[in-house]
């Protein structure tokens, strides 16, 4: 029996979106800006309704604090 999880599916998402949206060539670290990466997972965290407003809000501060270190920039790594 698997348990389906609401942050595994949308980090899931999240790592899909950023191989789209990257300017980097094809099996590079697929960068997006972190307004961008942000827009997209608060957007996308409203819709799905199980993760809170305080689990966003922290898991953007730990990104955004990645994101600094990068130029303003997310990679998949980061989460």
């Amino acid at each position: 029996i698997s348990c389906w999880n609401p942050l595994q599916s949308l980090l899931s998402s999240m790592k899909h979106a950023c191989e789209i949206l990257t300017r980097d060539p094809e099996g590079g670290a697929a960068r997006i800006p972190f307004e961008t990466f942000s827009f997209l997972y608060l957007y996308l965290a409203s819709i799905d309704g199980e993760i809170s407003k305080a689990e966003t809000e922290t898991f953007l501060l730990e990104i955004q604090e990645q994101a600094n270190k990068h130029s303003g920039m997310v990679l998949i790594r980061h989460f």
